[in-house]
């Protein structure tokens, strides 16, 4: 299956989940429904809400009830809620000026109002779950967003330090970004009414093409071009963000290399950025971060193997694939 058909499988949930999506932005006030149509309609590939679609639908592809797929489509809604949410509080925590190619809601209404929006969103997203009446939806989804929490805190902690190891940046990784990958996958088998195994199977997959996704968006920093990825080259490197890509750097790098990238994360800053490009380039760490990446990316295909045949299975193995050979 070529990755343009991926959502071709579920066109019909994918648009209802969009109308859904326009319908509760809906507010009294009038700067709540600005900034989040703005934000919403920002382009983006709506991966978490197709991963919460595909995943349902792959749990029961003979016998999905009319009410399994309706709370599939609210569920895959409050998925990308929370996932806007999260991208409009980063945005104010990073000080980011682009996404997507376009000016971030902070750098156009100003950060008190983005972070306010961002909230507006927490709780519509958990209004919304109230009306799917899965307790166990909403247990997945509140204890994703507390683990979303705390990796971002522990990022933000990371932040500036050169001695960062892997096994602590892929834990930040794991916690930020594939945690709602994760709930994701799981809450649309737990809205189809699948087994034990067969949910335990997506949770993973949902992990890993998570921490597969992340990978690649860092691997992006240092390969892609600001118009491809829409904000600007070096963006993790000016946060003094320890990224695998310095990470490896840093260990395998030359002398001079390691010290360019050390003093970098340090300082956050951007003064020898073309040389840090190199270095980068020349220590295979573009290489090993995209083996790692497409290691987690066959975890999750495997992960997936006891799934029923069918187009929705054959989606989400297109979907891993896809995830790690990207630039955009």
């Amino acid at each position: 299956m070529q990755p343009t058909q991926i959502h071709d499988v579920v066109a019909t949930e994918f648009s209802h989940v969009n109308d859904y999506i326009l319908s509760q932005l809906k507010s009294e006030i009038p700067l709540i429904e600005q900034i989040g149509y703005y934000i919403i309609s920002n382009g983006g590939k709506r991966l978490r809400p197709l991963l919460v679609l595909l995943a349902a639908r792959a749990s029961q592809p003979e016998s999905l009830s009319e009410s399994a797929q309706t709370n599939a489509i609210k569920m895959a809604s409050i998925v990308e809620f929370i996932h806007t949410a999260t991208l409009l509080h980063d945005d104010v925590v990073d000080e980011s000026d682009m996404r997507r190619g376009k000016k971030t809601a902070n750098e156009e209404w100003g950060n008190a109002p983005s972070v306010l929006v961002g909230d507006f969103l927490y709780s519509r997203a958990f209004q919304i779950m109230v009306e799917v009446g899965s307790m166990a939806c909403m247990s997945i989804l509140s204890t994703t967003t507390n683990i979303i929490s705390e990796g971002e805190v522990q990022q933000l902690i990371n932040c500036g330090d050169p001695d960062t190891s892997e096994e602590s940046y892929l834990k930040v990784i794991q916690y930020k970004t594939a945690k709602l990958f994760e709930g994701a996958a799981l809450c649309g088998a737990e809205v189809a009414g699948a087994d034990d195994k067969i949910k335990q199977a997506l949770q993973a997959y949902g992990m890993h093409i998570g921490t597969a996704f992340q990978l690649i968006d860092d691997v992006m920093d240092y390969v892609s071009t600001a118009e491809e990825m829409g904000k600007s080259v070096g963006d993790d490197l000016a946060e003094g963000k320890p990224t695998l890509p310095l990470i490896f750097t840093m260990q395998h790098g030359t002398d001079a290399a390691k010290e360019r990238v050390r003093q970098a994360i340090l300082t956050g800053g951007l003064n020898q950025l073309d040389a840090i490009l190199e270095d980068v380039r020349q220590s295979g760490a573009i290489e090993y971060t995209q083996q790692c990446a497409e290691q987690q990316a066959q975890a999750g295909i495997d992960a997936i193997a006891i799934l029923p045949e069918s187009q929705y299975k054959q989606a989400l193995i297109a979907l891993a694939k896809a995830s790690v050979y990207r630039r955009t």
